[in-house]
């Protein structure tokens, strides 16, 4: 089975999305607890909010669950924040705290190298190979990396989720102008409620390929589950309007970073 699913488009664009995959290989299925087959830890559906027709950008959407291996975490493993809960590269819990694993059978350091070089490494070398064509044929690259969780998750962040939360590492993975139209468009709508750099300030896709100075913006982009799912997790008339959204707005930033190197 392919790692990840690729439609590639010729774009300074390209989008990632790492954790919307829901497969899970036998031989490790069957080291984990049957109760958490069904966690609601996917973030379900958001890749048909960056579903754009016709295509703004590349993309790249994982096909394997984050319980096999997180894509947004660093492969060495390091913490991306001190003094606050998040799961592992490989995780043994889910978000509300299940053991993921029978007991005794948590994947050992030498599983987990298997899976980063399994699942973990082949994406990572497609983002990079878009990431460097984009820049050759474009001069820069700007990076989403989409995501969503649950609209409440007490392990991770007190109360409710603004709808949108814009992650850019505090300002350092894109361009000032970039940042800063991005969160005009926000704040000039009101059917979603958003923060900028508040609980997800991006994970390891965002820090680790967001280098402006070398022509990569990249934005982490999480969502509240709620902005695009009704109650029974269906996408909603809202998620339509979520994605009609984003794709005007990754046009107009596009637009903005042309007009800025010109």
């Amino acid at each position: 089975m392919p790692v990840f699913e690729l439609n590639q488009v010729d774009s300074p664009l390209v989008i990632s999305v790492p954790h919307d995959g829901a497969l899970i290989p036998d031989d490790i299925k069957r080291q984990m607890n049957p109760s958490v087959m069904g966690s609601s830890d996917r973030d379900l559906l958001i890749d048909q909010v960056f579903n754009f027709a016709p295509p703004v950008g590349s993309k790249i959407k994982a096909l394997y669950s984050r319980h096999v291996i997180d894509l947004n975490r660093p492969d060495d493993g390091a913490a991306l924040y001190a003094d606050q809960a998040e799961t592992e590269l490989c995780p043994t819990t889910t978000f509300d705290w299940q053991a993921i694993y029978l007991p005794g059978h948590e994947p050992d350091a030498a599983e987990i190298k298997r899976r980063i070089e399994a699942f973990w490494r082949p994406y990572h070398q497609q983002l990079q190979a878009l990431i460097e064509q984009a820049k050759v044929r474009h001069g820069f690259c700007l990076l989403i990396d989409a995501h969503s969780i649950d609209d409440t998750v007490p392990r991770f962040f007190t109360g409710q989720l603004p709808a949108i939360n814009v992650g850019t590492n505090s300002g350092q993975s894109c361009a000032p102008a970039l940042e800063q139209a991005l969160m005009q468009r926000l704040q000039a709508q009101s059917d979603f409620s958003v923060v900028n750099n508040g609980r997800f300030k991006g994970g390891h896709i965002t820090r680790h390929y967001g280098q402006p100075e070398q022509g990569v913006h990249a934005i982490q982009l999480e969502h509240a589950k709620s902005a695009y799912l009704d109650a029974a997790l269906k996408w909603s008339t809202q998620g339509e309007q979520l994605r009609q959204f984003w794709q005007q707005t990754l046009n107009h930033l596009l637009s903005v970073h042309k007009i800025e190197m010109s």
